[in-house]
């Protein structure tokens, strides 16, 4: 069993590897967008060198950041119909969690049955804890290799990553547990024993005010909803799928990381469906965003109406008689 997850665990490096590679093609050159009512003089595409692409997507990542937000409250305001329909939908699916959930622990749970192999530094902080690492080695490896090949989409891949999983566990870990303050569910609900400590057989037990808490797991009180890592594997699955244009690879790589040692995560079915609207949300919003600022720098480097106006091209005429044997009349001479 251990040598048929390593096999496993490799193929997925060696698919996303070849998924980047293919990807990279797209983009080895600078895009240039051209509008049909402006002029354009220089059309010579050029590569740009190692520093300035990195610089590029370091100052559209870091700028960016206001517009972030701005975009995932569009995501959120833009349709209201979907939005009231997802929250409508959670909150349904909250009246439903016991039985949900119970389902979910007998036939989920108890049927995906692997875990990961542990990776070189795992458990050394925070960012390198369980399975988590391996998100985190992989959207570091993007990163490292994107700018070793000066390849600026694998570079926003990653930088935009990364915000996606700092802003998961700002909004969800930090702010929206502490609002909710929802347990976290017995691992047991069916047996109908009383829940242990920290842990909870009833779905509605929110609101168990606690101190802003940045590092919990486990039966800590008021710790269930949403769930961080449904939020954050969803983020960076988005932000991959809109940056490379797929959707199997990056949803079915976090799925698998995801679904290692399922049983861990002690959730509510609710609490990981609402991380996986919220995530999406945040993905979105950070691709959107620094789509924008591009769109915005580009336009700003355009020729302004005055200098398109200097560089149209002057001709010259002239309207000479002309006169010989066979005909009498006017010849037109023009010049560029």
């Amino acid at each position: 069993m251990a040598v048929l997850i390593k096999n496993a665990v490799i193929l997925f490096f060696l698919i996303f590897i070849s998924f980047v590679c293919a990807a990279q093609n797209r983009d080895s050159l600078k895009s240039v967008t051209v509008d049909s009512t402006r002029a354009i003089f220089d059309t010579t595409l050029v590569k740009d060198g190692h520093l300035q692409t990195a610089g590029k997507a370091l100052k559209t990542t870091v700028l960016g950041v206001p517009g972030d937000f701005v975009q995932m409250g569009k995501a959120v305001t833009r349709d209201w119909r979907v939005t009231a329909a997802c929250v409508g939908g959670i909150s349904l699916l909250i009246l439903a969690d016991k039985p949900v959930t119970q389902w979910y622990q007998d036939h989920v749970e108890t049927t995906v049955k692997y875990k990961l192999p542990s990776l070189p530094g795992e458990g050394s902080s925070r960012f390198f804890y369980g399975n988590d690492a391996y998100l985190n080695y992989a959207v570091l490896g993007l990163y490292g290799g994107s700018l070793a090949a000066n390849y600026k989409t694998g570079q926003m891949a990653a930088l935009n990553s990364m915000k996606a999983l700092a802003y998961s566990y700002l909004i969800s870990q930090v702010t929206l547990k502490s609002i909710f303050a929802r347990n976290r569910p017995d691992p047991t609900l069916r047996d109908g024993i009383p829940a242990k400590r920290g842990y909870t057989n009833d779905p509605y037990d929110f609101f168990n005010f606690h101190r802003i808490r940045f590092n919990a797991s486990g039966n800590i009180r008021g710790m269930s909803f949403p769930s961080m890592h449904a939020t954050a594997y969803f983020a960076v699955a988005k932000v991959m799928a809109m940056e490379f244009h797929n959707y199997w690879i990056p949803y079915g790589a976090v799925a698998f990381i995801f679904f290692a040692d399922v049983d861990a995560h002690q959730h509510w079915v609710g609490d990981m469906v609402a991380g996986g609207l919220l995530g999406t949300v945040i993905g979105q919003g950070i691709v959107m965003s620094s789509r924008l600022f591009e769109k915005r720098a580009a336009e700003k480097k355009r020729p302004g109406e005055n200098e398109i106006k200097r560089h149209k091209p002057a001709f010259s005429y002239q309207i000479l008689p002309a006169i010989s044997r066979s005909m009498t009349g006017v010849t037109l001479f023009v010049s560029l």
